[in-house]
C-alpha cells in the first residue's frame, strides 16, 4: 500500500484562503504571525517597521495564497521569504534615503553658506572627503559610509553587510585611519 504524503498545515491552510476562506486566513494568521513578525523584527531592529512588514506580508498573502505552489516548497518557506524579501527591501529603502538626505543636507549647507571664502573651502573639503573614500576598499568604504553617514550601528551594520561584528569593526577603524592618511596627503 502506498502511503500519500502528509501535506503541511500551512499549505492546506493556504489552499483554503486561495479560495477565500477567511477562517483559514485567520488560523493561519494565528500559526505564522509570531515568526512573521519575529523575522522582520531581527532584519528591522524596529517594531513599528516589523508590524508594518507584517501586515504588508499577510495582505500580499490573502491576496495571492493562489500562487503558492507546494511542489516548490514549503507553505511556511514560502510566507518566510516574502517577509525576508520585504524586511530587505525596507532597509536597502531607508538606507538610501538616509544617504541622500546627508547628501542633500551637505549641498544644502553648502549652498546657504554666506561667505565665499567658507563655501569654497567646504566645497574643496568635500571633495577631497570623496575622493579619499573612493580610494578606499570596497569593504572598508561600505562599512564606514553606513556606520558614518548613514548613522547604523556596528551591529546594524554587521547585519546589512552579512559579516560580524568584529570585522565590522576592523573595516571601519583601518577605513578612518586610510582616510585619515589620503586627507592629510592630499
Amino acid at each position: 500500500m502506498v502511503s500519500m504524503p502528509v501535506m503541511e498545515r500551512e499549505a492546506e491552510l493556504l489552499a483554503a484562503v486561495a479560495r477565500g476562506d477567511r477562517l483559514a486566513f485567520g488560523e493561519l494568521y494565528d500559526r505564522m504571525q509570531p515568526r512573521v513578525l519575529g523575522l522582520a523584527f531581527r532584519t528591522l531592529k524596529d517594531a513599528g517597521h516589523a508590524e508594518e512588514i507584517a501586515q504588508e506580508v499577510f495582505l500580499d498573502v490573502w491576496q495571492h495564497a493562489a500562487q503558492f505552489d507546494a511542489d516548490k516548497g514549503s507553505a511556511t518557506g514560502w510566507i518566510l521569504r516574502k517577509t525576508h524579501s520585504r524586511s530587505v527591501d525596507r532597509v536597502r529603502s531607508a538606507q538610501s534615503s538616509r544617504v541622500r538626505d546627508a547628501r542633500i543636507g551637505i549641498r544644502d549647507h553648502i549652498e546657504t553658506a554666506d561667505d565665499v571664502s567658507d563655501t569654497v573651502a567646504l566645497r574643496i573639503d568635500t571633495m577631497r572627503i570623496e575622493r579619499a573614500l573612493r580610494a578606499l576598499p570596497e569593504p572598508q568604504r561600505s562599512a564606514v559610509e553606513l556606520a558614518h553617514l548613514g548613522g547604523y550601528s556596528h551591529s546594524e551594520v554587521s547585519a546589512m553587510l552579512g559579516v560580524p561584528v568584529g570585522t565590522v569593526k576592523t573595516r571601519i577603524r583601518a577605513g578612518i585611519g586610510r582616510l585619515r592618511h589620503e586627507l592629510v596627503a592630499a
